[in-house]
């Protein structure tokens, strides 16, 4: 990790958290706990981008001020289906009815990174979504039910996982394979480097 600084990720997600550990990162978990159902009319980009903003912020009030720079990362993520997008599946039936809609389709995974460094009386914060595009695999209702009754899609945005139980089930993506698991690591570089952090100076023990 850069020297000195501190790396916070304002996210619950055990998915993220492993991507973040694999690049060699070591951030802290402090869990927002903001209402996550945001409701509007705004394209699923907007949404997916306020709520990083607002899981990041929450943390970050939370904090007192410190002589080590802090860096927030708050994360969103949605998967956008006919211009609609769809968060974690709140019951079995739902997460039914979603892979009946998915499947054999395609959808965008849209995922929000809202980035805030303190440094003494300093603060400032980048916003940025990336996108990726899951082509899904024609599954039977067999094959859905069996999926739905693991748990795993009710604990996912989209209903679905690339590196889980779901993963058989994506036959194909365009853009970053991160951002389906919730991180865009390409994404998260370019908006530490315009907050002055480089990529590599974030690595631990290098």
């Amino acid at each position: 990790m850069a020297e000195g600084v501190r790396l916070i990720l304002a996210s619950a997600s055990p998915a993220r958290l492993r991507t973040l550990r694999a690049a060699g990162l070591a951030p802290e978990v402090v869990v927002s706990g903001i209402d996550e159902a945001l409701q509007t009319a705004d394209p699923v980009a907007d949404m997916v981008a306020e709520l990083a903003r607002r899981k990041a912020e929450a943390v970050s009030d939370r904090m007192r001020r410190h002589r080590r720079p802090t860096v927030i990362i708050g994360c969103d993520s949605m998967l956008e289906f006919n211009g609609r997008g769809y968060g974690k599946p709140e019951t079995a039936d739902a997460a039914v009815e979603r892979w009946q809609m998915m499947s054999g389709r395609s959808g965008v995974l849209r995922t929000g990174h809202h980035v805030i460094l303190r440094e003494a009386d300093r603060t400032v914060a980048r916003t940025a979504v990336a996108a990726t595009t899951v082509h899904f695999a024609q599954l039977s209702t067999a094959e859905i039910q069996a999926y739905v009754r693991t748990g795993e899609p009710l604990e996912v945005a989209g209903a679905f996982t690339i590196d889980g139980l779901g993963g058989a089930y994506v036959v194909g993506i365009e853009g970053d394979h991160h951002n389906v698991v919730g991180i865009s690591l390409p994404l998260l570089r370019s908006v530490l480097g315009a907050l002055g952090l480089q990529w590599p100076s974030m690595w631990v023990g290098r």
